[in-house]
């Protein structure tokens, strides 16, 4: 009888080096939003991906910044708890970077004691002598990684890498049943998509003021009924998110009912509705209501 493998595979980095689009591209599934816009990913998210012989459970954190509010430092903490059960530690980079905006995860990472991959990500946008140099560059600065330049956009090495995290799993029995995707409930991606539409449809400091909260998700065989609140931080803000006569609220239900029926293969009704909770995001106790605060 072949052995089992499994592990935990976490995948730090700044913001927008395509830490999300690399582990929707290994599970095959759309877990993760995806924007241009920095600070996306404000949870740690758990992808699953099982073969007859291995389970891979892989972990996409925030992009790493310098906190500025009691928001961000949870999302930080989502980060460092990211290095206390890796098996295998994705660090990702894109061409063109040089730093990590937080000296002690950098030093975490060289100093680490499980196997790092340095993935080194959009080569689509560099060419070869620049490559040549990140490599080198990369090559001195983290000693202890295995450099792997890919595009995780165009999935360029993806597969090869992913092999390679395989192959240094740990043997193991699996840690989640076998038929799971992901360790978040329904609700949660529901969430995520009505606030990357938020993320792509607004401007400035809208998105990063919004939180969101499905109150009801009922599901029959045919049709999944949805009710969500979007919460803001101001007047202003409730304003701007409806809209004039309601028509910019109504886009983003459209485009999150879109891309929910494709999630769930069902049809849906969403209701949506917009509530201000005044500075939602240095209040503890809010913050804890929506899964921040985990201390």
């Amino acid at each position: 009888m072949t052995a089992h493998k499994a592990g935990f595979v976490n995948i730090i980095g700044n913001p927008n080096v395509g830490k999300s689009t690399l582990m929707n591209a290994f599970v095959g599934e759309r877990l993760s939003i995806i924007t241009s816009k920095a600070q996306t990913t404000r949870h740690r998210i758990l992808g699953i991906v099982n073969g007859d012989d291995f389970q891979m459970v892989l972990s996409d954190t925030p992009g790493i910044i310098k906190p500025a509010y009691e928001m961000q430092e949870s999302m930080m903490d989502f980060v460092k708890s990211a290095f206390e059960d890796a098996d295998v530690l994705i660090y990702m980079v894109e061409i063109g970077e040089q730093e990590l905006k937080d000296e002690a995860f950098f030093n975490k990472i060289i100093h680490s004691k499980i196997p790092v991959l340095l993935l080194l990500n959009k080569i689509d946008n560099s060419n070869q002598e620049q490559l040549e140099q990140q490599v080198a560059f990369w090559t001195e600065k983290v000693p202890n990684a295995e450099i792997y330049p890919i595009s995780a956009l165009q999935n360029f090495n993806v597969p090869e890498v992913f092999q390679r995290i395989i192959s240094l799993l740990p043997d193991s029995p699996p840690y989640y049943p076998k038929d799971q995707l992901t360790d978040k409930p329904e609700r949660f991606f529901v969430n995520e998509i009505i606030r990357e539409k938020i993320l792509l449809n607004y401007s400035k400091e809208i998105p990063y003021a919004v939180e969101i909260v499905t109150e009801e998700f009922i599901e029959t065989d045919n049709i999944i009924r949805i009710r969500s609140l979007i919460m803001v931080e101001r007047d202003t803000q409730k304003g701007i998110i409806i809209g004039h006569k309601g028509a910019a609220l109504k886009k983003v239900g459209v485009e999150a009912r879109e891309d929910l029926e494709k999630f769930f293969g069902k049809q849906i009704h969403i209701e949506m509705y917009v509530k201000v909770n005044k500075n939602w995001r240095t209040n503890t106790n809010m913050l804890k209501r929506f899964g921040y605060n985990q201390k």
